[in-house]
């Protein structure tokens, strides 16, 4: 397999060339590209030469539990599951305003008793919340979903998320809503509890599970997670234009409900740092790995959305709209979508201490890079989701009302296309692979459709270097 360090510094390397990324912000200056792809009969998504897909969700089939597919899929991964049979979790971006493509479909009175006591916020039973996820269990070998169910309920706006070493997804609310009645759109939304947390949904589970939010882990607009295999650390980004980055240090790794510390992420010698270079400034240099602190933050269960200001407050950098974040192998990569100075979009490393979330992380810190910084000449455009591939690319979703598709970046920050959604208006999320990596996942958000990707990988990843 590539090495990722090789792989990320060549990206800095790119970094000072035509940048290698366009962030999440259409403008009139930002052309639609001309696509290679093999038009789609579909009509739904246009793929590389060799790659043909199979739709495995949509939104609006019966489920087998008897509930609809939700709308709006989102953030998503794949987990081994008995008999070579591959367990998708999917988010649902779904709140008061997406009732018709809920699991129950304005039906939920009629939903069985026994799921509704498992809904973390059912609304007084008038409007429970309707964002969740589902669970495929798929078959690779016949590409048919063999169970499809709802996993977790009664929670809001679930955008991203992240896998866990330990065989779970951490499904995120990008929200911050409080308990009361409220008069929204003309219509009376009825929320019994807070929103903005993060669930965990076991890969295992057969049915709904418990939604109980991980209230160590902060209250607020939630966007991505990814977890240190090493130290249990859960990372984390914020859907803001001055989020802030994450980090929650369990008090027993893979037991994230037990409690643990969460901090945001300073750099040293820069207090407060803003990291977007929107001034004309560059605060962030391509080419300049900075050293970073943490920052203790207290009151992580706010009534008042003001976590990221109090972190702010006390030195820790923001960043524009931290988007995407994923496994590096010795390191993460996130995404910012408006970043840079024309708003669109960088990348981020962090690279962790040999001895992070310990005091003796103070004698050797960990890293932040700047790794692309994106101008309009990109290829890749609107970043948002992202993962690495087997094969050791980086692999992005867009999002962009002009072009919507996935991007593959080699390691000498050359790019291809992989996908390209020419027939609607809406964005590419969730992209991951199963377990053997041959079968690449994507979502077509809106209005909901799960696609399974497979064929000849290896006329793709061109100029792979030593280390496979």
């Amino acid at each position: 397999m590539l090495n990722r360090r090789r792989f990320l510094q060549s990206i800095i390397a790119a970094a000072s060339t035509p940048s290698i990324l366009q962030g999440c912000a259409t403008t009139a200056a930002t052309p639609a590209r001309t696509s290679n792809l093999r038009a789609d009969s579909g009509p739904l998504l246009d793929l590389a030469p060799g790659l043909d897909y199979t739709v495995i969700s949509k939104s609006g089939r019966r489920m087998s539990d008897g509930l609809w597919v939700p709308g709006a899929h989102d953030g998503m991964a794949a987990f081994p599951a008995a008999r070579g049979r591959v367990a998708l979790v999917c988010n649902h971006e779904l709140d008061y305003r997406f009732v018709d493509e809920t699991a129950f479909a304005k039906q939920y009175p009629y939903v069985p008793k026994h799921l509704r006591g498992k809904f973390y916020d059912r609304g007084r039973n008038l409007t429970p919340g309707v964002g969740c996820t589902t669970t495929c269990i798929y078959d690779p070998a016949t590409r048919r979903v063999e169970k499809q169910f709802l996993s977790l309920a009664g929670t809001e706006m679930n955008c991203a998320g992240g896998p866990t070493p330990w065989g779970s997804w951490l499904s995120c609310e990008e929200c911050f809503e409080g308990p009361g009645d409220k008069i929204i759109d003309g219509r009376k939304v009825v929320r019994e509890k807070p929103h903005g947390y993060v669930f965990e949904v076991p890969a295992t589970a057969t049915s709904l599970v418990d939604a109980v939010p991980i209230k160590a882990m902060g209250r607020f607009e939630h966007e991505a997670c990814a977890v240190d295999r090493a130290t249990g650390i859960v990372y984390m980004t914020e859907d803001r234009d001055d989020g802030l980055f994450y980090r929650y240090i369990p008090e027993v790794p893979g037991e994230l409900l037990r409690g643990g510390r969460l901090q945001a992420l300073g750099v040293r010698g820069e207090s407060g740092l803003r990291t977007h270079n929107w001034d004309g400034a560059e605060h962030m240099r391509a080419d300049e790995p900075v050293q970073t602190f943490w920052v203790d933050l207290d009151d992580v269960d706010p009534v008042e959305n003001d976590l990221r200001l109090r972190g702010a407050k006390g030195g820790a950098a923001l960043f524009a709209r931290g988007e995407g974040l994923c496994d590096a192998g010795d390191r993460f990569a996130f995404t910012c979508t408006i970043g840079g100075p024309l708003r669109l979009g960088q990348v981020f490393t962090y690279t962790p201490s040999p001895f992070e979330g310990t005091p003796e992380e103070e004698t050797a810190p960990g890293e932040l890079a700047l790794i692309a910084e994106a101008d309009q000449d990109s290829l890749l455009r609107n970043a948002d989701n992202l993962t690495l591939a087997p094969w050791g690319d980086l692999i992005v979703c867009e999002d962009s009302a002009i072009n919507c598709g996935v991007i593959g970046i080699r390691p000498d920050g050359s790019q291809y296309e992989i996908a390209n959604n020419a027939h609607s208006d809406s964005e590419l999320a969730g992209v991951c692979f199963s377990p053997d990596g041959k079968t690449m996942f994507v979502n077509i958000q809106y209005p909901g459709t799960t696609l399974a990707i497979t064929g000849n990988w290896k006329t793709l990843q061109g100029n792979l270097q030593e280390g496979q």
